[in-house]
């Protein structure tokens, strides 16, 4: 019986580890890897119980296996030696411009970002959201909205440059280059790739994430956003590995789930996140709330070196 729960979750940490990403529904499915995990540990339980000892060792090599990559995500890490100044960054997924304009309102109140991305940004969001004083608070924008899923849109506290928009199919992702104050010019990015929802839509969102700019040159950059990817997807971890920290991941709060906000399906996971350039410190990291929309807002607090 321990067998029926023991293989496929040892098959899961095989092509997790393997360096290849099959396609849908691997996709979607290697989200929920940290809940494999868990059914591993569960099997080994299971066996041990049962006395199957080859079904045990099999779940304990599976264990051990996903260990290193799971493990750290609740393990908070060090910082770089930086001492510039702070840089403020809210996200948020306003499920086609629903959110509640109110409360997005007093999370920006409260939290005093320099920057706010904003995703699935429609017109009449965009008009609600600066008829309650959005450009007061953040005087400085590039806005891409649009109806539907693909609107897009940077707000700050300090000056902004277009960058130009990221699009694959509907989706848009806005990029704009902010001059900070301490001298430092940073780009930001609100990111939204497609969802990998359909094998259609898996060319769309990894066409989506390759675009990204890449980190470790000689600018900072910071990317913000609903990813629709978690730290499992392969082109989110060669986009990490390009430069960047997952904000997240460095307070250990890196299974803090960010969708679905609201509902009892799907299990929860984490595909909205701050990633900072990997010169940058970061000193806080929080998963939000907002009514009427499926995604949490995230917020994280960095230091610029």
């Amino acid at each position: 019986m321990s067998w029926i729960v023991v293989v496929p979750f040892a098959l899961w940490a095989v092509v997790r580890l393997s360096g290849f990403e099959p396609d849908w529904p691997w996709v979607p499915v290697v989200s929920y890897t940290p809940y494999a995990a868990g059914a591993a540990a569960a099997g080994l339980v299971l066996a041990c119980a049962l006395r199957q000892w080859a079904a045990g060792t099999v779940a304990l090599v599976t264990v051990l296996a996903m260990t290193p990559v799971l493990l750290p995500r609740a393990l908070a890490d060090g910082n770089p030696d930086a001492d510039g100044p702070v840089l403020r960054v809210l996200a948020a997924n306003l499920l086609v411009g629903r959110a509640d304009t109110a409360e997005l309102m007093a999370l920006v109140t409260r939290l005093k970002p320099d920057v706010l991305t904003l995703q699935e940004f429609t017109p009449a969001a965009m008009e609600r959201l600066e008829k309650a004083g959005l450009r007061r608070a953040l005087r400085h924008a590039v806005t891409r909205p649009a109806n539907g899923v693909g609107g897009s849109a940077v707000y700050a506290r300090h000056p902004l440059k277009d960058g130009g928009l990221i699009k694959e199919g509907v989706f848009g992702q806005a990029r704009a280059w902010l001059s900070h104050p301490g001298g430092e010019r940073i780009e930001i990015v609100s990111v939204h790739p497609c969802a990998p929802k359909r094998t259609r839509s898996l060319p769309c969102w990894e066409a989506g994430l390759r675009a990204l700019p890449r980190g470790g040159g000689k600018a900072l950059r910071v990317l913000a956003g609903d990813f629709n990817a978690t730290l499992d997807h392969l082109p989110m971890r060669d986009l990490l590995a390009s430069g960047y920290r997952d904000a997240a991941d460095v307070m250990g709060l890196g299974f803090r789930a960010t969708w679905p906000q609201f509902g009892s399906q799907p299990p929860g996971v984490s595909i909205d996140h701050v990633l900072a350039d990997s010169r940058m410190a970061v000193l806080d990291f929080e998963v939000l709330s907002l009514d009427d929309t499926d995604h949490h807002p995230v917020f994280a607090e960095l230091r610029l070196p």
